[in-house]
């Protein structure tokens, strides 16, 4: 079966959204020396790079980041992994970072893997929501709450970052 892929945020729409999760991050946690950006292996990478990047471009704030790599579909298992020691977000804020949250799964096994290296605050952020969730887990974060059908999907492209993108994918019958 074909997709039809239509545009949702152009690349300049994804820049402004970065630039202010970035400035929003930093006027919540003004009084922070570090921040911890934990980006969830894929697009969730790339956005927390960016994320850092403006952060640090705006802020003498130490940004420490990582890539926490897991099974999404069979989180528990598998086992997750953090390429940052843990030691690094003890008594710090961690911000986790993905693409889309949808269901709320991914993001809520990343949580409970991160709150074992006794971070003093984890907040997610994301670039797009769904809002379609099955876990208690919400986006503190975020650049687009986008209303969608369950059989569609966000594809979200910041692999250049000079031509970011998002496209709602959805099937042709």
């Amino acid at each position: 079966m074909s997709a039809q892929r239509d545009l949702v945020m152009t690349h300049d729409n994804v820049v402004r959204k970065l630039d202010r999760m970035a400035r929003e991050l930093l006027e919540v946690h003004y009084q922070e020396s570090t921040l911890v950006l934990i980006g969830v292996a894929g697009q969730g990478v790339a956005l927390c790079e960016a994320l850092s990047s403006r952060l640090q471009a705006l802020s003498d704030l130490e940004v420490v980041t990582g890539t926490l790599t897991m099974h999404k579909d069979l989180p528990l298992e598998h086992e997750l992994h953090c390429d940052v020691d843990m030691a690094a977000w003890k008594d710090n804020i961690v911000i986790l970072v993905d693409d889309v949250l949808n269901s709320g799964r991914t993001l809520i096994h990343a949580v409970r893997f991160i709150l074992e290296g006794h971070p003093r605050e984890v907040h997610t952020a994301v670039l797009v929501d769904r809002k379609h969730r099955s876990f208690p887990i919400r986006a503190d974060y975020c650049g687009l709450t986008l209303s969608t059908h369950h059989n569609e999907h966000i594809a979200v492209d910041l692999s250049d970052p000079d031509c970011a993108s998002v496209h709602l994918e959805r099937p042709v019958r």
